[in-house]
């Protein structure tokens, strides 16, 4: 019940930040975007911005929480979710179009160590349970958060999760989780590569096996209540700059449509 709270409070903050001038409720176009995106995101939207003069807003979080709220009432133009799952229930509770969701992106799922910790750690049992010692795995939550529900998928899949279950430090998105591992706060993390890409506080340990867990696929849709505007930076976001930049960020795209 405090986690439903906490969704519902979220969303309105979000949506007194953007009532509170006319002016930016009708101007700006607000981006619902799950936390992996950020570094490149914030590349496409300054891209953007410096090409068209449009303003973009770019509320960050897990998937789950952003989905919550936009089914709660929270106001965006476009949801871009880390999973298929959230994306489903987005569309299923009426509040993002569906006609317009597309597959963006794609990600690997990787192992990253501190950068005191080994180069490199093999998908065993004996390897991973002394990488970690006497510390924790961080992981974003498996119950909600797409990061961790991979992760869980992936452990589970490579019979090791029941060797690290008791020893995670779980976080509330994939970002949180790789800060664990920045802070030396968590010897090793589970996170996306592009993740692993943005971060020069952490390094490559492992890559996880895409066979071990479901493709790690990012939907993006415009809402039910999209502006105009939000229409054109959609299109941007199938630009060739985009997908560019999307690539050099360490996530995988399907060819460019064009400059937008």
């Amino acid at each position: 019940m405090q986690r439903i709270f906490r969704h519902i409070s979220s969303a309105f903050v979000v949506f007194g930040l953007l009532c509170s001038s006319p002016a930016v409720a009708n101007d700006k176009v607000l981006v619902f975007a799950a936390s992996s995106m950020t570094t490149a995101l914030n590349e496409i939207v300054h891209q953007y911005e410096q090409k068209t003069g449009g303003k973009v807003i770019v509320s960050y979080g897990s998937s789950s929480a952003l989905a919550r709220q936009l089914a709660y009432g929270a106001p965006a133009d476009i949801y871009i979710s880390a999973n298929e799952k959230w994306m489903d229930y987005a569309i299923e509770q009426g509040v993002v179009d569906g006609s317009t969701r597309a597959d963006w992106a794609r990600n690997k799922l990787v192992l990253v160590a501190d950068t005191l910790g080994d180069k490199s750690i093999e998908l065993t049992p004996d390897s991973l349970l002394q990488a970690i010692g006497s510390s924790r795995l961080a992981i974003s939550d498996p119950n909600h958060v797409p990061a961790g529900i991979y992760g869980k998928e992936s452990l589970q899949s490579l019979n090791l999760w029941s060797n690290v279950e008791d020893k995670l430090a779980l976080s509330n998105s994939v970002r949180a989780t790789l800060a664990l591992v920045e802070r030396g706060e968590a010897p090793l993390g589970i996170v996306y590569f592009s993740d692993a890409v943005a971060s020069s506080k952490v390094k490559l340990a492992a890559t996880f096996p895409e066979s071990s867990h479901a493709p790690i696929i990012f939907p993006k849709a415009l809402t039910v209540q999209a502006k105009d505007a939000a229409k054109a930076f959609d299109q941007f976001l199938d630009s060739e700059t985009s997908r560019q930049i999307l690539k050099e960020n360490g996530f995988n795209v399907t060819a460019g449509k064009g400059e937008s």
